[in-house]
Order: structure tokens, then C-alpha cells, then sequence
């Protein structure tokens, strides 16, 4: 009995503990959800007070609300000569207003060849656009269309650093005044893309897609930093209208200044001429790529970035200069260059009679330890595009068009044209075809049905599509002859 008495206040102690160990997990999910209230309404109260992401928000908001009126969705139509009847291609891309004279900046690809072209404005009025003008080796071209209205995007005074938050506006897949962010992933970047010579382009993860090609990329102020042009593609190309992977390429503001600037002032683009031969570092060291003893020699004993010389054109300003085989260029014009196309472009870009400063590594003498650097300073030429096709030039001086001129640069041109766009034929050779198909006094306006505004324009249209069918092309051309007439006809060309 009196252990019983014993059991009794255990039995009562362990049912309380019973009961405890029940009821414990309910009073801790209470007590957990009464923290979670006060914490949520802490933190609502807090957001509704307003907070740095709001301030972001806005921020975005606001550079939305003042770049869109400056961006405009570009449709075209063209008919390319397919067969006895053409069929019409349509194709979209973006653009942005210029000035209030009515001009719109795109991408030469975005136009080129078409027949119509029209603007749709932010708040979806269409209007009709012209081509003005446009420079293929840089992929930019100018449009006009009305002025009425048009609200001007603002421009940056200088191309954007790696780090810096960007915003990508356009029409992807045709959705049309779309805007995406990002930052300024790398600059001083050459993509390979085959048709463009000059490649000095800002790498930004803002999304890009096709249709975004010509629209505006901006800074955190809203000011224009440079021009959506290409995206390199998750199967290890570059082109200007694949499907976003994550890399970006936008053309900076300076260059584009630079090109519409004179494609405005004179409808073509003057270069700069330095007259070398250039090629990377890192494949000559590797053994990848052909060179002479004194470049394999400087590329084995460099170490660092830059762009080795391969050769000096005898007069040229590289020359006088004082640059030789064998130099390491790291730098033209206060501008660091890593690769050679990043390079050609930095020189293109500079007028010429503009003296520069170039950034040079010389190796060392053989009695030397080590190489030197130096500061040259060049006075820069001009650049004749024979200079860099002379294998189309031979061409076309085969067919008897012996001399071609930028028929903007003829001071007096013939009284019958009423064109000042165009490739005037100078100089033909007796007997040959070119006597009796293009006459001195002909203009070339078109070929392969796509504008030719000068002559750089030939040469690059010539040279993209011997990369399709050489040895030999047949170059469909339309000219103005020298009676005002206009013509259509094709030219064979065989390349030596």
C-alpha cells in the first residue's frame, strides 16, 4: 500500500511530462507564427516607408520614361532579283533619333538594300524614312524622315568602362520599345564578324536579341553610350542577328560621333591611314600564325597585350614615324589595344593629318637584356580603299573600269546627274567591255541590289560576296549613264 503512495505523485509528474511534451511543438509553432506577424510588420512598415530598391525602381523607371520617345522600331521591304519575278523580304530592326533635323541612327545591316523603309514612333505613329547614308565597315547608317516632333536621345560625351550599368532598348522578336539592364561586361572587343572591318565593341549581359539590332544603349543618366550591333551565340558564333546567350555587342558613342558625323558633313567616311601590317601576339607565339624572324622573336620574348607589326609600307606615316617590323603596339591614341582589329579600328578613326601618339615595345638588340618601350608620334594619311582591295581593283581594271571615283569628291561633277551618291567612272580602257557597257560619265548606284554610295561601299559589297563565290562573280549593277538614263546589267568579274 504504501508503495502505491509512493507511485502515485510519479505517475501525476510523469503525466504532466506527458502532456508538456505534447503541447510543446504547438506553443513553439504559436510562439514562431507571433514573431513572423511582428517581424512581417516591421518589414512591411519599413517597405512602406520606402526603400533603396524603390529608389532603384524609379530610377529605372525614369530613364525608361525619358529614352523611349528617342527610340523608333525599323521595318523594311526589299525585292533582291531572284528568278524572273522578286519577291518581297521584310525584315525589322531599331533605331534612335539623332537630331531635330529629323535623322535616325541604326545599323547598316538593319537597311541595307532596302527599297521602303519605315519608322514607327514610341506613341505608334509610322512615318517613311530615307537612307542618307551608311559605312559597312562599321555597320552604321543614317536615316531621315520628318522632323515634326521627334524628341532627340541625349549623348554621352564618352564610351562607358567595364562595371558600369547599361540599358538595351529595342524591338526583340518584335516586341516592340522593349528595355532590358545589364552592365558593361568588357570593352575593346572584336567578335570576328565577317563582314565588318572595324570591330572595337562594348560587351554588355543586358539581353539582346534579334530585333534589338540599331536601338540604343545607355548609361544610368539616359544618355546614348552606344548602338546594339551583334550577339555572339551559344554555338561558339558571332552573329549579328543569333539568339542571346549572355554576351551582347554594342558599337561605343565615339565611333558612332565619328561616322554619322562625316556620313552627315560629306555622305561617306574618310579613315586614317597608318600603313602597317598587323596580327595578334598570342598566335605568333604559339606557332599559329606565319610571320617573319623579327615578329616570332618579339612575340617570344613580350610579355603582356598589344599588336605586333608585320610589316611597314615604304612612305607610309608608320614610317616616318619611325615604327619597324617587329614592334609591339600597345597603345594608339591614348587608347589601350589588345588585338589588331581592335587596333585598325582605333586608326580608322582618327582623321587624317591627325598627329598621334603610339605606344610601342621593341625588342631587345641582341647585345641587349631587354626590350624598351617607346612613344612614337605619326601624322596620319588618308585611307584609299584600293589600298586594302587591290585583288578587286585588278579586277576591275580587267574588265577595262580602269579608274572610279567617290562621286562626292568630284568637285565638278557631270551636268546631266541629278545624284550626288554614287561611283563616277573616270577612266575606261579602250576596247575593253567596260567601253561599251560603262562609258566614262557613268555612275554605279546599285550593285547586287543594295545602294552604293561610294567607294568604299563597292569594294566591301565586291568583297563580301567574292567570300561566296570565288574565283569568279558576276556583279549585278545598276548605273546612271551618261545621257541620264539608268540601266541594269551584270559585270563578270574573274579574280587573279
Amino acid at each position: 500500500m504504501r508503495r502505491l503512495e509512493h507511485l502515485g505523485p510519479a505517475l501525476v509528474t510523469l503525466a504532466a511530462a506527458g502532456a508538456l511534451l505534447l503541447s510543446a511543438p504547438v506553443i513553439v509553432r504559436q510562439l514562431s507564427r507571433e514573431r513572423t506577424q511582428v517581424e512581417m510588420a516591421a518589414a512591411d512598415g519599413r517597405l512602406r516607408a520606402g526603400t533603396l530598391l524603390d529608389a532603384l525602381s524609379q530610377s529605372t523607371r525614369d530613364i525608361a520614361t525619358a529614352v523611349e520617345p528617342s527610340v523608333v522600331h525599323v521595318s523594311t521591304a526589299s525585292s533582291p532579283r531572284q528568278g524572273r519575278s522578286p519577291r518581297m523580304v521584310l525584315s525589322t530592326g531599331s533605331g534612335w533619333i539623332y537630331d531635330l533635323d529629323g535623322h535616325i541612327v541604326t545599323n547598316a545591316h538593319v537597311v541595307d538594300g532596302a527599297r521602303r523603309i519605315e519608322i514607327q514612333l514610341h506613341d505608334g505613329e509610322r512615318r517613311d524614312a530615307e537612307l542618307v547614308g551608311q559605312d559597312l565597315r562599321t555597320d552604321i547608317a543614317v536615316l531621315r524622315t520628318d522632323p515634326a516632333g521627334l524628341v532627340p536621345a541625349r549623348r554621352a560625351d564618352v564610351d562607358p568602362q567595364q562595371g558600369e550599368m547599361v540599358f538595351a532598348f529595342g524591338s526583340p522578336f518584335d516586341f516592340r520599345f522593349s528595355m532590358s539592364s545589364g552592365i558593361v561586361s568588357g570593352i575593346g572587343r572584336a567578335a570576328g564578324l565577317q563582314d565588318i572591318a572595324y570591330e572595337n565593341y562594348i560587351q554588355t549581359d543586358a539581353a539582346v536579341n534579334p530585333g534589338n539590332s540599331g536601338g540604343p544603349l545607355t548609361n544610368t543618366r539616359g544618355d546614348v553610350v552606344g548602338m546594339t550591333t551583334a550577339i555572339a551565340s551559344g554555338r561558339g558564333g558571332t552573329l549579328g542577328q543569333s539568339q542571346f546567350a549572355g554576351i551582347g555587342l554594342a558599337i561605343p558613342v565615339s565611333m558612332i560621333e565619328n561616322v554619322v558625323g562625316q556620313l552627315l558633313e560629306r555622305g561617306e567616311v574618310v579613315k586614317g591611314f597608318l600603313g602597317i601590317g598587323s596580327t595578334d601576339v598570342e598566335p605568333v607565339r604559339r606557332g599559329q600564325e606565319p610571320a617573319g624572324r623579327e615578329a616570332r622573336r618579339a612575340a617570344e620574348l613580350f610579355r603582356g597585350e598589344g599588336v605586333l607589326v608585320s610589316h611597314v609600307s615604304p612612305q607610309s606615316p608608320a614610317e616616318v614615324a619611325g615604327l619597324r617590323r617587329g614592334d609591339v603596339i600597345t597603345s594608339v591614341a591614348g587608347t589601350r589595344v589588345a588585338g589588331s582589329k581592335q587596333m585598325r579600328s582605333r586608326i580608322a578613326a582618327c582623321q587624317p593629318g591627325e598627329t598621334i601618339a603610339i605606344d610601342l615595345w621593341r625588342a631587345p638588340d641582341a647585345d641587349e637584356a631587354e626590350g624598351i618601350t617607346l612613344t612614337l608620334r605619326a601624322t596620319m594619311g588618308r585611307f584609299d580603299p584600293e589600298q586594302g582591295a587591290q585583288h578587286l581593283s585588278l579586277a576591275l581594271k580587267a574588265v577595262g573600269l580602269a579608274r572610279l571615283v567617290t562621286l562626292a569628291e568630284v568637285q565638278t561633277p557631270p551636268p546631266h546627274l541629278s545624284v550626288r551618291r554614287g561611283v563616277l567612272v573616270q577612266e575606261v580602257t579602250p576596247g575593253s567591255l567596260a567601253e561599251t557597257e560603262v562609258p566614262v560619265g557613268s555612275v554605279i548606284i546599285r550593285a547586287f541590289d543594295a545602294p552604293v554610295n561610294n567607294l568604299d561601299d563597292l569594294y566591301a559589297r565586291l568583297d563580301r560576296e567574292v567570300m561566296r563565290n570565288h574565283p569568279r562573280l558576276d556583279v549585278p549593277l545598276d548605273i546612271i549613264q551618261p545621257d541620264g538614263s539608268t540601266r541594269q546589267f551584270k559585270l563578270g568579274l574573274r579574280l587573279p
